[in-house]
């Protein structure tokens, strides 16, 4: 099912879709509805004909404005939360697909990411459980803006397509009842597969440090992962954020395909 679930149209890296993952009532999430990306500067013209013709109709940016748009003062760099440099040609998406940017980090808050910084933290899901407490109104405003994207997939993403990607991926999964432990499978494969985006930026593999930073504190990504989830009521913590059950419920009906063997079909993800 993995393998099903990985993307690689032209150009598209650390690319997946969230269908094919087992909920708590014996389900599985719906091929098609929603993806979860990396930075999409390296797409081509036959990886966007790709997306299209596999249903993507929106792409919802979490990058902060100085990432998308290189200026003279990057605040994200100051915070220290910037893995890759910004694209100098800027964001392109094709015709045919609308584009949001609803930035998740609240950067402005540059004691927040400094504490992040300074323990450790950043990039790693360890930093999750205090981001969701202090930044509900973020999370919902990208929640919210998935829910009311048009008809069509939707794909998301940030720079490396683990972090902030992660956390919006671990929201949406857990609304959909999918199992903890595939939740957190799916975030660990992120480790692997941004390999060769890595590469293409000619940046510094984090993978070690990141890997070293969690075994300092005798965890895992995948067990980080698992302790966010732990107790944790998704629905009611957007609600109190400001998600409507309208929008919920919405969500809901794209993640989760009905039962029965007759709802399958053959997903269009694989390249």
């Amino acid at each position: 099912m993995t393998a099903r679930r990985v993307v690689s149209w032209p150009g598209f890296f650390n690319t997946r879709d969230l269908g094919g993952l087992p909920t708590k009532s014996g389900r599985t999430t719906a091929f098609g509805a929603f993806y979860r990306a990396a930075d999409l500067r390296f797409v081509t013209e036959a990886g966007w004909a790709r997306a299209r013709e596999a249903g993507v109709r929106t792409v919802v940016d979490l990058r902060n404005a100085d990432e998308i748009r290189p200026g003279p003062e990057s605040r994200t760099a100051r915070a220290g939360s910037a893995q890759f440099a910004a694209d100098p040609a800027g964001p392109a998406t094709p015709a045919g697909i609308d584009r949001l940017e609803v930035p998740l980090d609240d950067i402005g808050d540059t004691a927040f990411w400094q504490h992040v910084n300074r323990a450790g933290l950043n990039g790693t899901p360890l930093y999750y459980p205090g981001f969701l407490r202090q930044k509900p109104g973020r999370c919902a405003a990208v929640v919210k803006a998935i829910a009311d994207a048009g008809s069509g997939g939707v794909l998301f993403h940030c720079g490396s397509g683990r972090d902030r990607t992660g956390l919006v991926t671990l929201l949406l999964l857990a609304l959909a009842d999918v199992e903890p432990r595939a939740i957190a499978a799916d975030y660990a494969l992120s480790a692997e597969a941004l390999g060769p985006l890595v590469a293409a930026m000619g940046a510094a593999d984090q993978g070690p440090i990141i890997r070293a930073a969690l075994a300092k504190r005798g965890t895992t990504a995948e067990d980080a992962v698992l302790a966010t989830l732990d107790g944790f009521d998704v629905e009611q913590y957007l609600l109190d954020a400001g998600v409507t059950d309208g929008e919920l419920s919405a969500l809901r009906g794209r993640l989760v395909r009905p039962a029965g063997p007759s709802s399958w079909r053959r997903p269009t993800t694989r390249g």
